[in-house]
């Protein structure tokens, strides 16, 4: 699993070593000498007090007893008087006596029994630490370099993909008692049970919706899950943010899945062209549709006004007729010869007046010349 000790070690980030530890460990550990028995201390203060004193304390010294008892409270008032300590602003104090936890002190003087029967350790709940898992920077002479971590980085996806996920973890501390006690390593645990989480989500999807879908929620569900796999663990932590930064396939097939994205971004590109000609195109056509269909209806209009028009003028004609059959005939020929007649360039001349009836023939010589230059 990935909150497994990666560097050798039976307990990985828990207190206590070996398959005794789990995750809620058993409390600080003092790798530094044992702290001298308080018992031994007060004898071997009297004997040296016996001793700078006249007679050797054997009842002749100038304070006897009651002397040594003054001083003896004296010290203890001064032990005593070593319990006090500062909490710092932002920060929380976690008082323990005989090595157990007895309290959460706030910012301010405070006050707990003194070393060896207690002490206090105080930790920053504000501040913000944050971790990344995926890749590690190295600052040199050169700048700012950055290495991935393939172990870490590499993860498996809902649909069968390998994807190199590099992400950053932002947190804090929200019990102070817990955070001592349970977690030996704290930015260990973070990282495993954060990079488990992680692996979980991509499980759950695919490569296109890791990369290209709905970020957010996969940063908000790999954040939910590593709050709750800490809760459980009461490590006393508290994930502010899951950030997902370098979202990548691997670096042995990446040149093909850019091709395989690109040829993506082409399809949704000429979808999107298409798409606009559409909305361009159709508007027009269904404009030209309807002027059509206004002069189709506009040319019917007319038409059959003209057709009534013309059956009502034959009906009056018809009427007409039927009262003077000759004069109407003759008239209605008249008319149809004027507007046959009207339209054309020829002259007919009546000869039955004779020659002198005064009419002079005209040849236009100028126009006929026109004519055969043409």
């Amino acid at each position: 699993m990935p909150w497994s000790n990666q560097n050798g070690g039976g307990g990985g980030p828990w207190k206590g070593g070996g398959n005794n530890g789990g995750p809620w460990g058993q409390g600080p550990q003092n790798s530094g000498p044992n702290p001298p028995d308080l018992e031994d201390m007060i004898r071997k203060g009297q004997e040296q007090l016996k001793r700078a004193f006249p007679g050797g304390g054997q009842g002749g010294g100038s304070l006897g007893g009651k002397g040594i008892g003054l001083i003896a409270i004296g010290a203890a008032a001064l032990w005593l008087a070593t319990g006090f300590y500062t909490v710092k602003e932002g920060e929380l104090g976690v008082e323990m006596v005989l090595g157990q936890p007895f309290g959460v002190s706030t910012s301010g003087l405070n006050y707990n029994l003194p070393y060896p029967v207690g002490r206090a350790e105080t930790v920053n709940v504000d501040q913000i630490r944050d971790i990344t898992i995926g890749s590690r920077e190295f600052t040199s002479n050169r700048g700012t370099s950055r290495r991935d971590v393939p172990e870490e980085s590499l993860m498996l996806t809902g649909d069968e993909n390998i994807i190199d996920v590099d992400f950053k973890v932002q947190w804090n501390i929200k019990d102070p008692e817990q955070y001592l006690f349970n977690v030996a390593s704290p930015d260990l645990a973070v990282k495993q049970v954060a990079e488990s989480a992680m692996r979980e989500v991509v499980g759950r999807n695919t490569m296109d919706e890791i990369q290209t879908g709905d970020r957010p929620a996969v940063q908000l569900a790999a954040q939910e899950l590593t709050q709750k796999m800490l809760d459980t663990y009461k490590a006393g932590i508290n994930i502010i943010q899951v950030q997902l930064q370098d979202v990548e396939p691997p670096e042995q097939v990446i040149d093909a899945f850019r091709d395989v994205q690109a040829a993506k971004a082409d399809n949704v590109r000429l979808q999107n062209e298409a798409q606009a000609y559409a909305n361009k195109i159709v508007p027009e056509a269904e404009g030209r549709s309807a002027q059509i269909l206004e002069a189709a209806n506009a040319y019917r209009e007319q038409t059959v006004a003209e057709a009534r028009g013309q059956a009502d003028r034959f009906m009056k004609v018809l009427g007409e007729y039927e009262k003077a059959p000759d004069i109407t005939r003759k008239r209605l020929y008249l008319e149809t010869m004027e507007k046959v007649m009207g339209s054309s360039d020829k002259i007919i001349l009546d000869n039955k007046g004779g020659e002198g009836s005064g009419v002079v023939p005209y040849l236009p010589l100028n126009e006929l010349t026109k004519k055969a230059g043409n």
